[in-house]
Order: C-alpha cells, then sequence, then structure tokens
C-alpha cells in the first residue's frame, strides 16, 4: 500500500502562484498579455508579454513607396492616425529637403492638435470606466463625436484620415469649414469641465487613483517612458517646446508643457486632462493664423515617381501618447531602404515591470488604465 501526503493549509499558502491576465481580458485594453506571479494579493513579478498582433509593418514599409507607406504608419495608434502620417511626411520631406507651403503647415498643425484631443479623450473618458464610473465615456463620446464631424468632413476618413502627403495635405480646405471648427472646439471647450466635476471630484476615483502605481523619473529615464506619462513624474520634455516642428515655434506663448511631481494614476489623469484644455487653445490659435494667411497652395506638386535620396534621416514627433520616431534609410529607390518606428507605447507598457510588483491585483487595472497606450503601438 503506498500513503501519500498531500500539502494543506499554510504549506498551500505559501506556494506562489503565477496568473495570466490576457491575451483577452477586460482588463487589458486588447490583445496584451500580462505574466503575474502572486503572493496571495501581492504581484511579486510582472512580465508584459506582447506581439499577439503583429502585422510586420516595418518590413511592409520595405515594399511599398512613398505614397503607400502613409497608409501603414496611419494605422499602429489608431486614435492618433493624422499624428502617424506626420512624422513619415516629414522624414521624407527631410530626405528631399523639401519645403512645404506655409498654409499646409499651419492646416497640419490644427489637425494635428484636434487629433490629440480626439486621442485624450478616449482615454479620459475609457480610465474612469475601467475603475467603475461609466458616466464619463458617454460625455467622452459626444465631444468625441463633435471633432470626428470637422475630421471626416476635411479627410473623408473617421479614423483613418490618409490626409497627409509628401509635400502638404490631400486637398484645400472645404468653404466655411474653419468656422464649423472653431464652432466644435466652442462646443467641447464648454463641457470640458463635466471631468472636474463628475471624475476629479470623485472620491472613489480618487481613492483608487491617488498614490497608486507611482513612476519614478530615474524610471521614465530608464524605460525611455514618454509623453503625458513622463511629464506626470515631472519629466519636463515635449518635443513642440524643445525641438520645435510644424508651426509650434510660433505658438510658444500658447502652449503649454503642463507636469506633476507625484507620477502616481491621479497625476498622469491630471496631465491628460489639462493637455486636452491647453491643445483646444492651441486649435484656437492656428485658426486665428490660418484666417490671417493669403491664399495659396496647400502642397507640392510631385514627380510621378516620387524617389529619395540615397541617406538616412530621422524624424520624430511628439505624438499624443508620447514621442514617435522614424529612422529612414533610403537607397535611392521609390520605396525606403528601412523604415524603422521607434512608438511611445512601445516603451511606456514596459513600465509595468517596474509599476506593479508590490502592488495589490485590485490596484493592477488602475494601474495598467493610467498607462494610455494603444496595442497595436505597441506591437506596430
Amino acid at each position: 500500500m503506498t500513503e501519500t501526503t498531500f500539502g494543506i493549509g499554510g504549506a498551500a499558502e505559501s506556494t506562489d502562484m503565477v496568473l495570466n491576465i490576457g491575451p483577452q481580458h477586460p482588463s487589458t485594453h486588447g490583445v496584451l498579455r500580462l505574466r503575474l506571479v502572486l503572493d496571495g494579493e501581492i504581484i511579486q513579478h510582472a512580465e508584459p508579454v506582447i506581439g499577439y498582433m503583429h502585422r510586420g509593418a516595418e518590413k511592409l514599409f520595405e515594399a511599398r513607396d512613398y505614397r503607400q507607406i502613409i497608409m501603414l504608419a496611419n494605422r499602429h495608434d489608431w486614435l492618433s492616425a493624422f499624428s502617424n502620417e506626420l512624422g513619415v511626411v516629414m522624414a521624407v520631406e527631410r530626405m528631399l529637403g523639401m519645403e512645404v507651403p506655409e498654409r499646409a503647415v499651419w492646416t497640419r498643425t490644427l489637425l494635428a492638435e484636434l487629433n490629440r484631443v480626439l486621442n485624450h479623450l478616449m482615454f479620459l473618458g475609457s480610465y474612469p470606466l475601467e475603475l467603475g464610473g461609466i458616466t464619463p465615456v458617454f460625455h467622452a463620446f459626444r465631444e468625441r463625436e463633435e471633432l470626428q464631424e470637422v475630421m471626416e468632413e476635411v479627410s473623408g476618413g473617421r479614423m483613418h484620415y490618409m490626409f497627409n502627403r509628401v509635400g502638404g495635405l490631400k486637398e484645400d480646405l472645404p468653404a466655411g469649414w474653419l468656422g464649423r471648427v472653431r464652432h466644435a472646439v466652442s462646443e467641447v471647450r464648454s463641457r470640458m469641465d463635466v471631468y472636474d466635476r463628475l471624475v476629479l471630484g470623485n472620491e472613489i476615483f480618487r481613492g483608487r487613483t491617488r498614490g497608486v502605481g507611482v513612476l519614478s523619473a530615474d524610471a521614465v529615464h530608464a524605460y525611455g517612458v514618454s509623453g503625458p506619462i513622463a511629464r506626470a513624474s515631472g519629466v519636463d520634455f515635449d518635443l513642440r517646446r524643445d525641438e520645435p516642428y510644424l508651426a509650434y515655434g510660433e505658438l510658444r506663448d500658447t502652449l503649454k508643457v503642463i507636469t506633476r511631481a507625484e507620477g502616481d494614476c491621479l497625476a498622469r489623469f491630471e496631465v491628460l486632462l489639462d493637455q486636452t484644455h491647453n491643445s483646444l487653445d492651441l486649435a484656437d490659435a492656428c485658426l486665428d493664423r490660418i484666417a490671417d494667411l493669403p491664399r495659396g497652395p496647400i502642397n507640392q506638386r510631385l514627380p510621378k515617381v516620387l524617389k529619395a535620396p540615397e541617406g538616412h534621416t530621422y524624424a520624430w514627433t511628439e505624438n499624443p501618447l508620447g514621442i514617435n520616431g522614424y529612422y529612414l534609410v533610403s537607397k535611392g529607390e521609390k520605396t525606403p531602404y528601412r523604415l524603422k518606428l521607434r512608438s511611445a507605447s512601445y516603451n511606456n507598457i514596459q513600465a509595468l515591470a517596474e509599476l506593479l510588483p508590490g502592488t495589490l491585483v485590485a490596484d493592477m487595472v488602475a494601474i495598467l488604465g493610467s498607462l494610455f497606450f494603444v496595442v497595436g503601438d505597441i506591437d506596430k
């Protein structure tokens, strides 16, 4: 007869448990997997596992010409399509030594800021939803719809605008469009206080986010974290101010770089909210300037076959979620020899390995949601 002894009680409780959150899970914003090692309710170790929706965009860049790659770059962060296009066309224009018409520069800046507001509104609404507050997301989608309407009118697209072109923009603005944009911006601004009252004024929201998931400035630098998440940890860096592109150099008086020192979930939400207010102000400043510009072209005439000269360049932009970088290598052909994409979400999500250990499983959702990432931006 064989005798078997089973560990029960205290012996079982001392064993670490490995828990997989995702890749398909309501807390993970998409196909992201978190491999957590738990000691009871405390997370001991966290590993983000990525790559479940990798599309191979960087390889496809090599088989598409300079007009077609805009479509590929447009899609990785599906909340920031216009901003994604910008980095690609700026890199190609830099290689060509091309000067873009002034009207295109200011219109690009306007559309980039409208796109930033659309991106931020999604997170301002969905983050409270993850913590149990359903009302803010309805307000967020109402405000998004105001801006989506004017973006759709000018470009023809709701998510993937495809409005940037090498040398400028696809076409001129519709008659009366600037007035409709000004009205939409005014309407959205008039209702933004709902997030102060409904969200920041909610004691449950503050209790779930204050002092939770503190990310230090050293960790920000170590992991290459950027954007609102980095600025919420006191890292005062914004490409629009520090290395101006488009028309941002002339908008210094309006542009405010929002920072917080706390580095917690609440600080990240506050930075996102304040940055949304500032983007609306920047949009108004762009509208004022475009109204004063003389009529003229909004793009450059291009040859039927566009070839970038042999060489390499790097263009980077302050996307809504952080810094996007485009390293373009050309052999003088009509397609890139290599185009490396540095996406903001890819670096930002790595900080989970630093943030989650030592926290409760219940706080994991609050921390994950406050990193404001898009899974396509991670996997590219």
